[in-house]
């Protein structure tokens, strides 16, 4: 059993669904579980939607979801042939699920709300893909994973009940092998005891593999991607950027920590914890080796570069001069926590606290007024937060030349500094 994961990039045109399943008719003689994200941009799309509706401006999501309605049934029909009715049957179905949401009047959290919108993304995406796999000889089962994923209903982050799923993944999933090969279903959501959908967060269509991978004790998980695999900096901004053929969990764990668009750490937990290899691979071009993600340590790493714009520092004083101690360091994690903010960097004096955070529209302002009930707060904005893993002085400088270090800390293997 394989596990593969196919994000957004690798399904936003007609040509990319066509090559997807070019990849996956080189292992027809696998048993393979596939994940799919929703389209392109649609769960930006759908978030609009919410958002519309949410603040009772319901002629307006209900012309932004016709526009998601079009572009799906574009494709369909771009795809399809002899599945083409099968597939719009079940489409409107889904249509018909979140239109019916969005004539009534919004009466709970925005949070709810997002998740019974944005599931559809997935829902419309897998329909069209796998109805195209099927025409294509690729015989495949689509399974809706809101009848297996079981969560609790912290929306938008939802939790996955193990037991329960476990259960439903053996007697609803292992039974479609009986008569394919191949179970297509959705990344990033799944249902609660209620039936009412919701998201897993962050990442979560790379957690839904990984979950899936646990649970049926896959050989491997293969993430496919539109790069050549994990590279030590985006190549968008070092042109001289390089694959890195190998990483171990934990490398990857830290890499994900400073804010590398990698694999989320929650992710790769289950894999950890059973000893599942993890592949990157480009889907563009499914020769190239990509990167292994395993339980060895990898010596001779190359630097490894993250940048965060849009950072701020709040630089916190003791009111009565008093030693910044444990008293007022639970403060602050406590505000941080209150607040819904991760520190990125934090800097501890005598009588002096340093924290970075993401500069985020609203939420930094109320920060900084919680934390002048406890201290004496200034804030600087418009910063960036170099990080380099496996850094060499050579490369810290060149990356700082001409910049204004504002802060900056570092340990035998990583350094980061704060720069403007």
């Amino acid at each position: 059993m394989k596990v593969f994961k196919f994000g957004g990039a690798s399904v936003n045109s007609v040509e990319r669904i066509q090559q997807l399943a070019s990849v996956l008719s080189l292992y027809t003689n696998d048993q393979l579980l596939v994940v799919i994200s929703a389209m392109g941009k649609t769960t930006n799309a759908l978030e609009k939607v919410a958002e519309a509706f949410y603040h009772d401006r319901k002629e307006e999501a209900l012309q932004l979801f016709a526009q998601v309605k079009r572009q799906h049934l574009t494709t369909a029909k771009y795809l399809l042939i002899t599945h083409y009715n099968q597939a719009l049957e079940q489409l409107t179905q889904l249509f018909t699920e979140v239109e019916w949401a969005l004539h009534d009047k919004p009466v709970r959290d925005f949070d709810y709300y997002y998740d019974q919108i944005v599931c559809l993304g997935e829902l419309l995406s897998t329909t069209i893909i796998s109805a195209y796999l099927n025409e294509q000889k690729l015989l495949n089962a689509w399974i809706d994973i809101r009848d297996v994923f079981r969560t609790d209903d912290n929306f938008r982050d939802a939790g996955i009940d193990w037991n329960i799923t476990s259960l439903h993944v053996k007697e609803k999933i292992l039974p479609q092998y009986q008569n394919v090969n191949m179970v297509v279903t959705q990344g990033f959501i799944g249902a609660t005891d209620e039936n009412e959908s919701t998201t897993l967060g962050r990442e979560g269509s790379d957690y839904t593999a990984a979950i899936f991978a646990a649970v049926l004790q896959a050989e491997s998980v293969t993430i496919w991607k539109d790069v050549e695999g994990v590279m030590n900096a985006d190549p968008k901004t070092f042109p001289s950027a390089q694959v890195i053929s190998e990483l171990s969990y934990d490398e990857i764990i830290e890499m994900a920590y400073y804010g590398a668009q990698v694999i989320h750490p929650k992710t790769i937990k289950p894999l950890q914890n059973n000893n599942i290899p993890l592949y990157v691979k480009c889907f563009l071009n499914a020769s190239l080796p990509g990167t292994l993600i395993h339980n060895k340590s990898i010596k001779n790493l190359p630097p490894v570069i993250v940048l965060k714009s849009g950072q701020v520092l709040l630089h916190l004083h003791s009111k009565d001069f008093s030693f910044m101690g444990e008293k007022e360091m639970s403060g602050l994690y406590h505000l941080l926590k209150e607040n819904k903010t991760v520190a990125n960097l934090v800097q501890t004096g005598a009588v002096r606290l340093m924290v970075c955070t993401d500069d985020k529209e609203g939420r930094t302002d109320q920060l900084a007024a919680l934390a002048s009930e406890l201290f004496d707060v200034q804030v600087e904005k418009g910063l960036t937060l170099l990080t380099i893993r496996h850094y060499t002085p050579e490369v810290f400088a060149e990356l700082t030349v001409g910049k204004l270090i504002v802060l900056q800390q570092q340990s035998p293997e990583t350094i980061q500094a704060l720069i403007r």
